[in-house]
């Protein structure tokens, strides 16, 4: 798959857009993941970029960093530490440092996209990815007015690649607004990709599949994309 770089840039810019109203009481107000308010959805989206942005610079010098030097937990408490900002403080903040992270990303030639990286042991081009990934779910987490139903059918595919190992094996997932099937079943689950993509993910898709919906699996830590098929016949 491409490095989906200018998909990235778009929905910076979305954002930015989806927030650009929002008032104190609402980034204080709960989001739609359990315990976080909209402050710290954003505080999160925000130090990803930021953490993204020193293991991008340091991976186009030949350097392998961690994202955190503190680990998980440095990473926890700067969102508690930034959550309460008000709202101005987190647009500006969030706008700054997405643009620090498309800066660097705008000095990497083709070649440097399968730099390595320590982040999830993956690449440069990996980090981009994931970076799509954070923006556009939690862009659903944030509760304003953005479902999944916006999410494109190239982003769809990617995250139903990216989640595919959360399916028990015996079940296929078919889309009905395009012809892609992803692994191989007896059990068919079918609906539109950016339905299946939003369920894979656990968030609540603007129709629900069709089909038997087994119990997931957990987010997969280290997943192998898995290419789309082709439907025949």
């Amino acid at each position: 798959m491409r490095v989906p770089l200018h998909a990235v840039l778009e929905g910076h810019q979305y954002l930015r857009e989806a927030i650009s109203t929002l008032t104190d009481e609402q980034v204080a107000a709960p989001s739609l993941l359990p315990g976080w308010t909209r402050g710290h959805v954003l505080a999160h989206l925000t130090d990803n970029a930021r953490a993204f942005a020193r293991v991008s610079a340091h991976a186009l010098r030949g350097e392998l960093v961690d994202a955190y030097d503190g680990g998980q937990a440095e990473r926890d408490a700067i969102i508690e530490g930034l959550a309460g900002d008000s709202a101005e403080e987190h647009r500006a903040r969030l706008a700054r440092h997405s643009a620090a992270l498309e800066a660097v990303w705008s000095q990497a030639a083709e070649s440097d996209w399968d730099r390595p990286v320590r982040f999830r042991n993956g690449d440069l081009a990996g980090i981009v990815r994931m970076r799509w990934r954070e923006v556009w779910i939690h862009l659903v987490d944030l509760d304003v007015g953005v479902g999944p139903e916006r999410w494109s059918a190239e982003f769809s595919g990617h995250a139903i690649e990216f989640l595919l190992p959360r399916l028990p094996e015996g079940f296929v997932l078919r889309e009905t607004d395009g012809d892609r099937t992803w692994s191989t079943g007896a059990a068919e689950i079918s609906g539109r990709a950016h339905d299946l993509a939003a369920w894979l993910a656990g968030r609540t898709p603007q129709r629900t599949p069709d089909g038997p919906l087994p119990e997931l699996g957990p987010w997969p830590p280290h997943p192998e994309p898995i290419p789309a098929q082709r439907r025949t016949g």
